[in-house]
């Protein structure tokens, strides 16, 4: 029989750093959700992916307790700014420029977030992140 579908919740994680403190603890466990088997198979996913980075990850929790999670890419904003070498991007996108960077780094950037986009191509694909980083206050050259 299937399990009975509780709810879903969204939390942004950084990855390999999955600990019960907050905001991770009090979101699950008020939930009913188990904290350590969440953290424990959550860094476990995420060991391969750069420690740190921000994971938005999707929780399915059932009525008995148990739970299924969907991990996705690091944002593309995290990306862009890895690349341009910025902290944050500018507080007015349209007027100012905070960093640069080049049409081989927006492809290696959509490539690594082809899964997460909707897009059919790596053109498409492209063209989004090209968006973000218009809209972040960073030049493509």
């Amino acid at each position: 029989m299937a399990k009975k579908l509780a709810g879903t919740m969204k939390l942004q994680v950084p990855a390999g750093q999955a600990n019960p403190s907050p905001p991770v603890g009090p979101a699950l466990g008020q939930r009913g959700i188990n904290i350590m088997e969440f953290c424990k198979a959550f860094n476990a996913k995420t060991a391969d992916l750069e420690p740190g980075a921000p994971c938005p990850t999707v929780i399915t929790y059932y009525q008995d307790k148990s739970f299924a999670m969907d991990i996705k890419t690091p944002p593309a904003s995290y990306y862009l700014k890895k690349a341009a070498k910025v902290k944050s991007g500018a507080n007015n996108p349209s007027r100012e420029t905070v960093g640069t960077v080049t049409a081989a780094q927006v492809k290696e950037i959509a490539e690594a977030k082809m899964k997460d986009l909707n897009a059919n191509d790596i053109e498409g694909a492209m063209q989004i992140i090209l968006g973000s980083a218009r809209s972040m206050g960073i030049e493509v050259k």
